[in-house]
């Protein structure tokens, strides 16, 4: 999902960072309600992790260039069920930048459209779950077509983030736009696989009964609650 370089530049390039000004917005916002809801710590805690599995998410599992941008195994739907969609956010902003820091300094002119194609997407999913999770279910009992359509929504955004950025930049040509579809084909093989780690994933933390009273997981995560 990274945007390489030379695709958008010069003053179009400032798009990205006003939309991931927006992105940013909401983090601000969700972060406050988890500090009200959960308190400063849980919500330290959670970040914390959620970055961490994002830089390992970039850097250790596999990835590989197709088409316009990288296919990652980004897991947005799993952040966001394990911690919650401000922790989530956090993580996917500051696993990508401390990536970018570290080993691909390259992309940090891109970091502003390489956020928006990872946070808004998230935003899309926290308001899919309050409509199709019911309110007291926890997320450790959703079903799998609950998982597929968030871990389709959210590739699904990365997808269409990344298409607008390469014909914001390169236009409508047959070579960029053979592309951007090579890029999107490849990307099913992500939204086949995620649900089914999500699913494991809740499944595993069905016995941690201590990490539900711990603050490491989202308290959704094992009450149902209105969020």
């Amino acid at each position: 999902m990274h945007i390489e370089p030379g695709v958008v530049v010069g003053a179009k390039a400032g798009l990205g960072f006003a939309t991931a000004f927006g992105g940013f917005a909401w983090i601000v916002k969700q972060s406050m309600a988890a500090i009200r809801r959960d308190g400063f710590t849980a919500l330290g805690v959670r970040s914390f992790i959620a970055t961490l599995m994002v830089f390992c998410f970039f850097q250790v599992l596999p990835h590989f260039p197709v088409g316009v941008s990288e296919v990652h195994f980004i897991l947005g739907s799993t952040l966001f069920l394990m911690f919650g969609a401000a922790p989530a956010a956090i993580g996917l902003s500051l696993g990508l930048l401390l990536q970018g820091l570290l080993f691909a300094p390259l992309d940090l002119p891109q970091y502003g459209m390489n956020v928006t194609s990872l946070v808004l997407p998230l935003l899309a999913i926290h308001f899919l779950a309050r409509r199709i999770i019911p309110a007291n279910t926890a997320y450790k009992d959703i079903q799998y077509r609950h998982a597929l359509a968030l871990s389709s929504a959210f590739q699904g955004g990365v997808v269409a983030w990344v298409a607008f950025w390469a014909v914001y930049g390169q236009g409508f040509g047959a070579e960029n736009m053979t592309a951007i579809a090579s890029f999107g084909v490849t990307y099913l093989m992500v939204i086949a696989v995620e649900p089914l780690i999500d699913l494991g994933v809740l499944a595993s933390v069905k016995s941690l009964h201590k990490a539900a009273e711990s603050g490491v997981f989202h308290s959704r995560m094992h009450h149902g609650a209105a969020v």
